[in-house]
């Protein structure tokens, strides 16, 4: 009766990761418990989600080594894997269920970077940008709801808003990743997503220095400007504080992401018999609800809702 804080299925947010084939799954070695699905597969989880009341699902392509380039031109192919699979999701439940998509170039790129670089191996901001509104425009076009730029180029969310209002698509929402950190966290999803292994140097240049708070009002605030609807902060559970001083400043919803490795060191620590799965996962989903989260994006959501709705 007390309770202040609350957490429903309605809050979750469920990442999948699509691979092509037919009646395919790739467990992920570095993920124990989530898998890589084709687009069949991607649409039968999708249909679980509606049923379990899950309001949206994340898609991530893995992209094969043989349409992947230094330029990234297979993410805004309009027939490429994810595009696919967003009109298959599509024509299986319709409007009852959210689809957001990763703009981003590290599923699609050789080297495995967010974005395009130059001979020296730097990321070039406004070249990248340039492609990444030609995806965020094909994923639209295919029928997603919701486009969520993760790669933290400066000025990208302002060009994708006026290429999709230019493009026919004023209703597609941005969530864009507003303060999205230089982490070490990340491992398992760079593994799911077939970019890990091609990874040269790092993302420091454009992600965030895991020290800077203010810092990550500033990026929020910009993107906002820019014509965001909702921002993300990744990670979620090392960043309570970076959720709570955004949902204390900014008039939009706020959302967090448990990333790969905060899902891996849970069932990492259920195996090791630290404690059992539902109390530690529930502890963190209300953790981030409590910081000021409109929703989480997590692997576990599947697990959460089943729990959630008895």
């Amino acid at each position: 009766m007390h309770r202040e804080t609350v957490l429903t299925s309605a809050d979750l947010i469920w990442p999948l990761f699509v691979i092509e084939g037919k009646g395919a799954e790739e467990p992920i070695g570095s993920l124990p418990g989530v898998s890589r699905w084709s687009v069949d597969g991607i649409v039968a989880r999708a249909k679980e989600a509606v049923e379990m009341g899950i309001p949206c699902i994340a898609l991530f392509p893995n992209t094969p080594d043989g349409k992947r380039s230094d330029a990234g031109a297979e993410a805004y192919n309009p027939d490429n894997l994810m595009c696919r699979t967003i009109r298959a999701v599509r024509d299986a439940v319709g409007n009852d269920l959210g689809i957001l998509t990763d703009v981003a170039l590290d599923p699609y790129t050789t080297h495995g970077q967010d974005g395009l670089v130059d001979a020296s191996g730097y990321v070039v901001n406004d070249d990248t940008v340039a492609v990444l509104v030609d995806q965020a425009v094909a994923q639209a076009d295919a029928g997603a709801d919701i486009v969520a730029p993760s790669d933290m180029m400066d000025g990208r969310v302002h060009a994708i808003r006026m290429a999709l209002e230019m493009n026919g698509h004023p209703n597609v929402q941005i969530m864009a990743y507003s303060a999205k950190f230089a982490s070490a966290f990340y491992g398992p999803f760079r593994d799911a997503v077939g970019s890990g292994d091609r990874l040269k140097g790092d993302k420091k240049s454009y992600q965030m220095d895991p020290a800077n708070g203010e810092e990550a009002m500033r990026e929020i605030a910009l993107d906002i400007a820019e014509g965001a609807d909702s921002v993300m902060v990744k990670p979620g559970l090392a960043y309570l504080d970076i959720i709570a001083q955004a949902k204390a400043r900014f008039d939009v919803p706020v959302f967090a992401y448990q990333v790969s490795g905060e899902y891996a060191l849970i069932e990492a620590g259920v195996a090791a018999g630290v404690g059992e799965r539902e109390p530690l996962l529930m502890e963190k989903l209300v953790a981030f609800k409590r910081a000021g989260c409109t929703g989480v994006l997590t692997y576990h959501a599947p697990f959460a809702a089943r729990l959630l709705n008895g």
